[in-house]
């Protein structure tokens, strides 16, 4: 039997395998329920962004998420030049997500990169949303922070921010290919006036990377850290400042007792 990986598991659930691969992929998981869930779990999320987000595929690239404006918001300490930068494509044919700049001389993103840019495509794919906004409402925060620590392998709080004035609306389980695990949590927030906020959160094992990042898209500003717990990206609209404040009270939520994040200047 041939070895069963995450990538053969994923393809299963996007129908991308043989009659014969297929038949393998069932028999596995006929014996391993816990895989069995995940396959489930992947072929709900792949039947709600083809039944919720078929129209986007056929919308204009928004000015906001172009290549040119991406690169010029992409500002290192280094200053590097960026080589090129992948952008819109196709989620199963049908949904968006935002590509990444590429190092000069490089072949591909740093990790902690695809990290942000996964977290601003799913923020730009979700906060749309009303309905289907969330997978575990807010009211159900118990619930959700234990589904997300078992899936995740780590403790994962819900954080409060009430005093930045933000509600908590929930959150779901998003895969992540890229790292060990393969799995992320995004936590979603709402102000009075309905602008949305959202948590990506990953365990930092195999990430590296900075500790600290901050990138302008537009609009949105994309604030990542992290520590030797979690990595963690928050993704909305709001100023740097305003941004670092509602960090630091999730960094002290999610992992009490550890250093917080040195912001650079």
């Amino acid at each position: 039997m041939t070895q069963m990986t995450r990538d053969m598991l994923m393809a299963y659930a996007d129908g991308q395998l043989t009659v014969a691969e297929r038949a393998e992929v069932e028999a596995y998981l006929g014996s391993n329920p816990e895989a069995a869930a995940d396959v489930a779990l992947q072929q709900r999320q792949n039947d709600a962004i083809r039944t919720l987000f078929a129209p986007v595929g056929a919308e204009p690239v928004p000015d906001r998420l172009r290549v040119e404006r991406l690169a010029a918001a992409h500002k290192r300490g280094q200053w590097r030049m960026v080589q090129q930068a992948a952008m819109i494509v196709a989620v199963l044919g049908i949904g968006i997500v935002v590509g990444w700049m590429l190092r000069e001389g490089g072949d591909r993103p740093a990790l902690h990169d695809q990290l942000i840019a996964d977290a601003v495509s799913a923020h730009t794919v979700y906060v749309a949303e009303n309905r289907h906004a969330v997978e575990v409402g807010g009211d159900d925060a118990a619930h959700l922070s234990t589904w997300l620590s078992n899936r995740l392998a780590t403790t994962l709080a819900m954080p409060d921010l009430k005093v930045q004035g933000l509600s908590f609306l929930g959150g779901r389980l998003l895969p992540a290919p890229a790292i060990p695990g393969g799995r992320a949590a995004q936590l979603m927030y709402e102000d009075a006036a309905g602008k949305r906020l959202t948590l990506y959160i990953t365990p930092s094992s195999g990430v590296g990377g900075p500790s600290y990042e901050e990138v302008d898209f537009g609009t949105d500003t994309a604030l990542y850290w992290s520590n030797a717990l979690i990595t963690c990206t928050i993704v909305g609209e709001g100023s740097a400042a305003t941004m670092e404040a509602i960090a630091a009270a999730v960094f002290s939520q999610l992992t009490p007792g550890t250093a917080a994040p040195i912001y650079r200047g």
